[in-house]
C-alpha cells in the first residue's frame, strides 16, 4: 500500500520530470500542469520498465536518480507521441 507521502512524492517528481521533459522536447506550450504530471509519472513507469533491459535495478523513493529515470522516460514518451502524431517543433 502506497502512503500519502509516496503519492505526493510521485506527483512532485512526475510533475517536475514531465515539465522539464516537455521543455527539452519543445512541447511545453501545448501541455498544462496536469498533462506534465501525467507524462512524468508514465515516463517514470516506462523508465523503470526499461532499466532491467540494461541490467540496472529500478528506482524507489524520492531521489535524484528517480527524477533522472522519470525525465528520460518522459522524454522517450514525448518522442514517441511526436512520432505518431506528426508534430513538428518550431
Amino acid at each position: 500500500m502506497v502512503g500519502m507521502g509516496g503519492i505526493l512524492g510521485a506527483l512532485i517528481i512526475g510533475g517536475l520530470a514531465g515539465w522539464v521533459a516537455s521543455m527539452i522536447m519543445k512541447t511545453d506550450g501545448s501541455m498544462g500542469i496536469l498533462m506534465n504530471i501525467i507524462v512524468g509519472i508514465v515516463g517514470a513507469i516506462l523508465g523503470n520498465l526499461l532499466l532491467p533491459v540494461f541490467g540496472i535495478d529500478g528506482t524507489t523513493g524520492f531521489s535524484l536518480w528517480s527524477f533522472v529515470v522519470a525525465l528520460i522516460g518522459a522524454m522517450l514518451l514525448l518522442f514517441i507521441v511526436k512520432m505518431f502524431t506528426g508534430r513538428r517543433t518550431a
